[in-house]
Parts: C-alpha cells; structure tokens; sequence
C-alpha cells in the first residue's frame, strides 16, 4: 500500500460554486502555484507552464459532483493521477485533496510537495472568499 495524506481547506461556499471555479482548467492559474505560468487550451487540451515545462491537464472526474480528480501528463509522458474532491459541510465546503507520495521521494520531498499542495489549497480558499 502506498503511503498518503489528505489536505483540506474549508471555504465558505457551496461545493457548486467550489466545483464550478476549482474544475475550470482556465481558473488553474489563479490558484494552483506549480501552474501559475499560465495555461492555455489547444484543440481541446488545456497545456500548462510548469516548473517541470509544459504539462497537460485534463479533469477526469464528474466536477458537478465535486469530483475535481485530473491527471497531469507530465514532459517526459507519464501521468499523475491528482485525487480532488469538495465535500458539502453544510452550506460550506471542504475542499480535500489525496497526496499519493511516489516511490522515489525523499521524506523531504513528500513534505515540500505536501506543503506546496496546501499552500494550493489554501489559495483557493483566499480567492473564493474574496481575499486575493
């Protein structure tokens, strides 16, 4: 079995409006920091600026139902499955994510990399409620 975490930020927002900004490849940007060099939609996929180069992303998952599950093809052509989802707590969200450690990653690097998702996370949470 492989080791994991989830990460999670509560937001003040319906899991609709949630799914509807976080499922929206052209929102990735705005709160996604590895992709915040951009991304653009070629011939119906949407192509990201990353730190690793140009990657792709595609959402996988039913975004109305909250499922914001995407896989990300990588530069070298292999894929990484991304586990998103918003939960209804309430009138709000909670906005979690399943961080799968690969086989290869240092203990730092599974720290570095789940630091960097909740940073993610919490960014969203900023933008939907009006802070940034």
């Amino acid at each position: 079995m492989s080791e994991f975490r989830h990460l999670s930020a509560a937001i003040a927002l319906s899991p609709r409006a949630v799914s509807a900004f976080a499922g929206n490849p052209a929102n990735l940007p705005r709160w996604a920091e590895g992709l915040a060099g951009g991304i653009r939609e070629e011939h119906g996929r949407w192509i990201a600026e990353s730190s690793m180069g140009e990657v792709e992303v595609r959402f996988v998952g039913d975004t109305d139902a909250g499922i914001l599950d995407h896989e990300v093809r990588l530069p070298d052509g292999s894929t990484v499955l991304n586990q998103f989802r918003i939960l209804a707590d309430g009138t709000h969200s909670l906005a979690v994510f399943h961080l799968r450690r690969a086989e290869e990653m240092t203990d730092e690097d599974f720290e570095a990399d789940a630091a960097a998702v909740q940073s993610d996370l919490d960014t969203l949470r900023r933008v939907l409620e009006g802070g940034a």
